[in-house]
């Protein structure tokens, strides 16, 4: 065994010799930014060996590290293999820091009709007159106090067995709390004296970078707790294939644990903020994309990785919360939504819910841009449907300086015209140490509009400005100098990021173009397009119409909608109806997988310019185009 300490906190692990850093890390409880899941093709995770003996192939990742940094023992800790005792220097900007999550929702007048609610009841005691059982005099007595009808009524084995001690030691006064499932109405708990005021719900958004809940009052009907935090999976792999592969190494039940834990931390800050206890939560609510539920019930998804792509389930389940490790009331029950294909999830039903396309005679395209991204095109008659990998680079995975929404991340820039100089704003207002999605959209229209770049990308090194230079690799422009930036380096965007950014952009808008022409309408057909998730929310629709990102149309008729699929989770978590709603909605939507559409890849092509290489489809980008003055040395 080789003894690997990790500075500055001297966490130390033993391992043997073979293992990578990054497992090293993991094993000592160090959360790395692996955003590629440990491929060595992101650089993200930089650490420096500061003595001691380890396996590094300079030559071929030394393109993510100047000569100073390699100098200093600069390695990717996923490619950096332990040969014998080492010290590690990680980071802080190698770690998983506080990212700015998206809890807000779509605002929405939703109908107060929980699924759970509580019933006071005070008995008559059994006598020789009356030896009726207990669990019947229960459920007569719930019925008499406006309850369900006793015979739609069950309780459990694990209720069963506390019935007979709770009633005597109560004097025959408890409180049942009553459950909607499928089939009829479950007894959940049953507790002494009146408790009928504690009656709590989770919605929650189970994303495959972070969790959001939503913690409410099932009596009141108001929210008293919000929380969100990291997936802890990401451990395991930045993306869903990461982790599909990381269950197959007998990884699975380790990622069900991570997914529980996960919701635990969420459901410990909010109920400890609102001051209540977690066996007064009844229902929880989960809103995840197919691999993500499949995990969370530890469910094997490595079939939904390979042709013909097949979940194992997609219909709405409900589980009783001890079996997942969910810490709530243990006979509670956890709700997932349905899924329409391995990635049009119960992420996408809850952003369809939300905005309320599928109740509208009006054509809607939604998209949600993530680690991957989803498009559903339709009304309240049929929906297309279909899915891909885009964000990597749209999140700052594919870009040299790309990033998370974590602070110092630049979110918004602009690039005066005149002088080229950029103009940005940071998360949290400190020094930039890199971009996330919104500011590589608004970087990439920018450049675009002053000239900088032509229509494919392509960086003039003609124009003569001390931002546009050669680089190492390959030509790039400066964003912010060395002595503006937290990390003590120039932040700039390549050529080669920009190629990456447009072939995600380009993916994206082939796949709304594939279900506009599979449905036979056209971009002047869509009355409104809904952007849902973190990325959604805080991009520039209209640099995101110039980039050519989505079709054209009139900006007033673009929306936000914020974290769709937590606000789904709200509707359905206090709305039974909207619940029983959402298996059908499922199944209304067809999904059309994009690797056997042969007109997929024309799209793909075409998409591949600065919007477009029709400019036909983007008529008021081709005039502020046509508006911008050709740079002439």
């Amino acid at each position: 065994m080789r003894t690997v300490t990790f500075l500055p906190s001297y966490r130390k692990i033993d391992v043997p010799r073979g293992t990578t850093v990054l497992d090293a890390a993991q094993r000592a409880g160090l959360s790395m930014n692996v955003v590629c899941g440990g491929q060595g093709k992101c650089g993200k995770c930089i650490v420096y060996i500061q003595s001691g003996r380890a396996e590094f192939d300079r030559q071929k990742f030394g393109r993510f590290f100047s000569d100073a940094e390699l100098q200093k023992g600069a390695c990717l800790a996923c490619e950096t293999i332990v040969q014998g005792d080492l010290h590690v220097l990680v980071p802080e900007s190698t770690l998983i820091q506080e990212q700015k999550i998206l809890v807000e929702g779509l605002d929405h007048e939703i109908e107060f009709r929980p699924s759970v609610r509580k019933y006071y009841v005070e008995l008559q005691p059994p006598s020789l007159a009356d030896p009726s059982p207990d669990l019947s005099r229960l459920l007569w007595g719930i019925q008499k106090s406006g309850g369900p009808v006793a015979e739609k009524m069950y309780a459990p084995l694990e209720v069963l067995r506390e019935i007979p001690s709770i009633l005597r030691h109560s004097d025959w006064k408890v409180t049942a709390t009553i459950g909607l499932v499928p089939g009829g109405y479950r007894v959940i708990d049953l507790q002494e004296n009146d408790t009928s005021k504690r009656a709590y719900g989770a919605a929650v958004d189970l994303g495959s970078t972070t969790v959001v809940v939503y913690l409410w009052d099932l009596v009141t009907g108001k929210v008293v707790g919000v929380a969100s935090n990291y997936n802890k999976q990401i451990s395991c792999g930045e993306d869903i294939l990461a982790r599909v592969n990381f269950a197959r190494k007998n990884g699975l039940t380790k990622l069900q644990a991570l997914a529980a834990e996960s919701i635990n931390q969420a459901l410990t800050t909010a109920s400890n903020s609102a001051g209540i206890d977690r066996e007064d939560i009844y229902d929880v609510v989960v809103a995840g994309n197919t691999v993500m539920t499949h995990m969370l019930l530890e469910i094997d998804p490595a079939y939904m990785i390979a042709e013909p792509y097949v979940p194992v389930v997609r219909r709405a389940l409900s589980i009783a919360a001890h079996r997942l490790g969910i810490n709530c009331n243990p006979n509670g029950g956890v709700f997932a939504f349905p899924a329409v294909s391995d990635f049009i999830g119960g992420d996408i039903i809850a952003d369809i819910l939300a905005c309320g396309m599928g109740e509208r005679d009006e054509i809607s395209l939604l998209v949600d841009i993530g680690t991957n991204f989803e498009v559903v095109l339709g009304n309240r008659e049929w929906m297309f449907s279909c899915a891909g990998a885009a964000g990597p680079a749209l999140e700052g995975g594919e870009v040299l300086f790309g990033m998370r929404a974590n602070p110092g991340a630049i979110e918004k820039i602009t690039i005066d015209p005149v002088t080229l100089d950029p103009e940005y704003s940071t998360i949290n207002g400190i020094k930039p140490r890199g971009v996330c999605g919104s500011g590589l959209i608004d970087l990439l229209a920018e450049l675009l509009v002053v000239c900088v770049i032509d229509r494919t990308g392509r960086i003039n090194t003609e124009i003569e400005h001390p931002r546009i230079r050669k680089g190492t690799h390959f030509p790039e422009f400066v964003i912010a100098w060395a002595k503006e930036t937290d990390i003590g380096k120039d932040i700039v965007i390549t050529e080669n990021d920009i190629k990456n950014l447009i072939m995600s952009k380009a993916s994206v808008h082939a796949a709304c173009v594939t279900l506009m022409k599979e449905a036979g309408v056209t971009h002047k057909d869509i009355s409104t397009i809904y952007f849902a998730g973190a990325f959604g929310n805080y991009l520039d629709k209209k640099n995101a119409t110039i980039i050519g990102l989505i079709p054209e149309i009139d900006l007033n008729d673009i929306k936000n909608i914020g974290n769709g699929a937590v606000t789904g989770a709200n509707i359905a978590l206090i709305n039974r109806r909207a619940r029983k709603t959402l298996d059908d909605i499922a199944y209304r939507i067809a999904y059309i997988e994009l690797n056997a559409e042969s007109s997929f890849m024309d799209e793909y092509t075409g998409s591949t310019f600065l919007p477009h290489t029709d400019f036909s489809l983007f008529p008021g980008v081709q005039k502020l185009l046509d508006s911008c003055r050709i740079r002439k040395e």
